[in-house]
């Protein structure tokens, strides 16, 4: 098919190859434009735009597309028969909408209509989801609540969020081209969601990976795999920022107040929480790479009875 893609992080990459490799016809690539990164100030290009020019496809970085008249006219004398978009970062106005043949899809990771919003895969993890998944889904006004064409499922498992980002990578790729065909054939039934069954999973700010020791040791445990490895699971250990990176959850009861560092060993951290306890067992000072607690003992000490907070 005649196709525009529009995406902007490493997620959206592999679904822009899958369609290169299948045969379709991307005649534009549409990405958030360039910034300049870290103290040197050098630019970065977007990952799609990187994979756009080692294709040869024409990259268009437009500052904003809705009422951006220049855009919709480079769009429509292009006249897509799709546009395909994956975490792409601005909204698309109803003219956009509407201009292809068969409209805009979007790949969502997420089983619609959980999750939808911009951090499904992290809060999936986070809240506890046995399984989530990838729905390609045909894009409206709303945020993430058009039609759902197609779905893959996957177990989450142990996995924390970069094993199943890639995970989810992948199946999103193969699930797009699939879809692709079925549209094009005229062999897919959209879906309505079920606005009742819906959640969101809002943005994600640095602030949100600190570590609240009431909580279950199997709530905290989830959280440290969900933003593994942004924002990081983290406490404050005396005037120190510790980030945990590893743990599990313990079935013993303790009296002790949330927080506590119980024990201290080569096995991990045994801490306090929720009324239970959390062995610990990879960390991250300051300025230092992620450890296990084994080997972070080997120079340093961490006290027992410390309170983290």
């Amino acid at each position: 098919m005649k196709t525009v893609f529009m995406g902007t992080p490493d997620f959206s990459v592999p679904v822009l190859q899958a369609m290169i490799d299948a045969g379709h016809q991307v005649g534009y690539v549409v990405t958030q434009p360039d910034k300049a990164k870290d103290r040197g100030k050098k630019i970065q290009y977007t990952p799609v735009k990187e994979k756009a020019l080692e294709h040869g496809i024409e990259v268009l970085q437009p500052e904003r597309v809705r009422g951006n008249k220049e855009f919709y006219e480079i769009m429509k004398a292009y006249a897509p028969d799709i546009i395909v978009v994956v975490a792409y970062g601005q909204i698309l106005p109803k003219e956009i909408l509407d201009l292809p043949k068969y409209g805009c899809v979007n790949v969502h990771a997420s089983l619609l209509p959980k999750l939808r919003g911009a951090a499904p895969i992290q809060y999936s993890i986070v809240s506890g989801e046995k399984e989530t998944g990838v729905t390609i889904m045909q894009m409206g006004e709303g945020l993430d609540t058009g039609d759902m064409l197609i779905k893959d499922s996957v177990e989450i498992g142990t996995m924390n969020y970069s094993q199943l980002h890639d995970c989810l990578c992948d199946m999103g790729a193969k699930l797009l081209v699939k879809a692709l065909e079925l549209i094009e054939a005229g062999k897919i039934t959209p879906e309505p969601q079920d606005d009742s069954l819906s959640s969101y999973a809002k943005m994600i700010s640095k602030a949100d990976g600190k570590l609240d020791f009431s909580k279950s040791p199997e709530e905290l445990e989830r959280l440290i795999r969900g933003f593994d490895p942004w924002p990081g699971a983290f406490c404050q250990y005396g005037d120190i920022v510790m980030k945990f990176w590893k743990a599990e959850p313990l079935a013993e009861t303790v009296d002790a107040a949330a927080g506590t560092i119980l024990e201290v060993s080569d096995a991990g951290i045994r801490v306090a929480c929720g009324g239970r306890a959390m062995l610990v067992t990879e960390i991250q000072v300051p300025g230092k790479k992620r450890v296990s607690v084994k080997d972070y003992l080997r120079g340093n000490k961490i006290e027992k009875g410390t309170v983290l907070q």
